[in-house]
């Protein structure tokens, strides 16, 4: 098995892999970008993973050359929204306008930048009565699927011993 980058060759089955995922969402435009990230695993013929015996093969004839797409990993960069206030300086009303005009200049900020959507993630202190406000200003709630994340430090704060990143230690 081998890792590489995406090449354009390999659209056709990166297609059929998303599709036979079945989850409903569009495939993704791979020519964005923003996708920062693009590899491709393919399988060497007769390197096949178990279980991929007798199965039917939907792969292009050219893809046995490098081996057959067995999977990708993409990534796009997207943005986390941090906003911070003094909640005890100004009225209600105050902070509000604070809050507006820091949420307009990031949104053109962000937009310039090139990117598609920012997120927020809310302590649960405040998710109710905020989360309203956001809703106010175009924030959509989205719990239709189940974030995780993977920390690329270590509980230190350092970079992770296997890390590839120039200047990391270890």
């Amino acid at each position: 098995m081998i890792v590489r980058e995406y090449q354009p060759e390999d659209l056709e089955a990166l297609r059929a892999l998303h599709a036979a995922q079945g989850f409903g969402y569009p495939f993704p435009d791979l020519g964005d970008p923003l996708f920062i990230t693009r590899l491709v695993l393919a399988e060497k013929p007769g390197n096949e993973l178990p279980g991929d015996a007798g199965e039917e093969n939907h792969w292009r004839d050219a893809d046995a050359a490098q081996g057959r797409i067995a999977g990708a990993a993409l990534l796009r960069l997207t943005a986390e929204a941090y906003l911070l206030l003094d909640p005890r300086e100004g009225t209600p009303r105050e902070r509000w306008t604070r809050l507006l005009a820091l949420h307009a200049a990031a949104e053109g900020d962000a937009w310039r930048r090139g990117l598609a959507d920012v997120h927020a993630w809310l302590p649960p202190a405040i998710a109710g009565k905020f989360g309203r406000r956001l809703a106010r200003l175009g924030w959509l709630r989205d719990d239709a699927w189940t974030p995780y994340c993977r920390r690329l430090n270590d509980e230190k704060g350092g970079m992770l011993k296997t890390s590839n990143r120039p200047g990391a230690t270890g």
